[in-house]
């Protein structure tokens, strides 16, 4: 098992140049199930959660070829198997997204119940609800999702979610471009993945519109063809280079994102007193040397602050200057990195769903062990402002979702280095 030993107190200068998005990207190979011809996936980010994908993809029938540059090219005509095991959707809940192109294409689908990162419960009931609504027969037994399309096709119809849910809107979106008639989702998730997602489908000859709004109407069509694509910048990654940006009192640049994608963060950054510089395609941070201030962060859907950025402004507002609240309304169960920062000297205290944080002078080294993906994303940041040498065990967490981590931060100036502890 690895980990990172990091030398923090050091400030970062530079330029990184940002992976496309894990959240894109698992959604959009689990849609290569619903087309009949080839398909080519461009910027794919090289992480264990796309690994993954690709190893169920393969499970399946599906015929895989990887270039160097992590074009993935992917023939769904032989797909064969119908079941996603266990072994593999334990380890990535983004592994349920396979549940509805499977029904809408093939008329069934055995899903195992997810796992993934210990945040808090992620219900799949949405999901089921939802196919059921289309007429799908599913059964939940011995730990699967066993859905069966028993009139052939899935039948369109409008849909309105309890809660916002991003997997669900895209498990249900996928699902209804091959249904019979319209699919009106309403309560839709709005999140910029969503939007890639169905940008993706078009190009193969899925008819959805309204993606990014509340909304989202799909058309039903016969079959979907192949195409080339290319996935979005990975806006959750661009957040947390900002943020080492602006814990270390440096100057970071961000290239090859879209900003419009980060301005519930960015208008954070600025609340915390980074000078901001835009592009069109690039985000530059500059804190000149200056100690952050203090900001109140609530969690929410998209277009507000993403909770995948909260552990990140845990770590910032753990050394800043003044006296905040960070609100979690995502899960239930995602403060988990209180306690590592606290071994750092972090000054937190929980009270529910809300953190209330007095900035220290100073975080020191020290050895803290990373327990979900945007967990071990605060703790590097925090270990980059401390004064010291702070180990981070458990980084197989943090290479679920940051492409070549430490490389990226050594790019800044950062002294960090993975050390096997086998």
């Amino acid at each position: 098992m690895d980990k990172l030993v990091i030398h923090g107190a050091k400030p970062l200068q530079g330029e990184v140049i940002i992976s496309g998005a894990k959240n894109a990207a698992l959604p959009i190979m689990a849609g290569t199930l619903l087309a009949s011809d080839n398909v080519t996936i461009a910027n794919v980010p090289h992480l264990r959660d796309v690994t993954t994908m690709m190893e169920l993809l393969g499970q399946l029938g599906a015929r895989l070829v990887v270039d160097e540059k992590m074009n993935v090219q992917v023939d769904a005509s032989s797909v064969s198997e119908f079941t996603a095991p266990y072994e593999l959707v334990k380890t990535m809940r983004a592994s349920i997204l396979v549940l509805g192109p499977l029904l809408a294409r093939f008329g069934r689908a055995d899903v195992s119940l997810p796992g993934g990162c210990a945040i808090g419960t992620r219900p799949v009931d949405l999901h089921i609800k939802a196919l059921k609504a289309m007429g799908a027969d599913i059964v939940v037994k011995n730990g699967f999702i066993r859905a069966r399309c028993k009139q052939g096709r899935l039948q369109g119809r409008p849909l309105v979610f309890d809660t916002v849910t991003v997997t669900g809107t895209e498990n249900i979106l996928m699902a209804a471009v091959l249904a019979e008639g319209k699919t009106v989702i309403k309560n839709a998730a709005r999140e910029p993945e969503v939007v890639d997602l169905a940008n993706f489908l078009n190009l193969l000859g899925a008819k959805i519109t309204g993606a990014g709004t509340s909304t989202i109407e799909v058309e039903g069509v016969d079959q979907l063809g192949g195409g080339s694509y290319s996935v979005m910048p990975d806006r959750i990654e661009a957040g947390t280079y900002l943020t080492a940006g602006a814990i270390t009192r440096g100057k970071v640049t961000v290239s090859r994102v879209k900003p419009d994608n980060l301005l519930s963060m960015l208008c954070k950054f600025e609340e915390a007193g980074a000078e901001l510089s835009l592009t069109a395609d690039s985000v530059t941070l500059d804190m000149h040397g200056l100690r952050p201030q203090a900001v109140s962060i609530s969690t929410a859907p998209y277009p507000a602050f993403p909770t995948d950025m909260q552990a990140q402004f845990m770590a910032l507002n753990s050394i800043a200057e003044g006296t905040c609240a960070i609100t979690e309304t995502i899960f239930e169960n995602r403060f988990m990195h209180v306690q590592e920062l606290q071994r750092m000297g972090a000054q937190i205290r929980l009270n529910g769903n809300t953190a209330l944080i007095t900035g220290a002078e100073k975080l020191t080294g020290a050895p803290v062990m990373a327990t979900d993906l945007r967990a071990s994303a605060g703790l590097i940041l925090a270990a980059l402002a401390a004064e010291g040498e702070t180990h981070v065990e458990r980084i197989y967490h943090v290479d679920r979702g940051y492409e070549r981590i430490e490389e990226k931060l050594t790019q800044l100036g950062a002294d960090i280095k993975r050390v096997s502890t086998r």
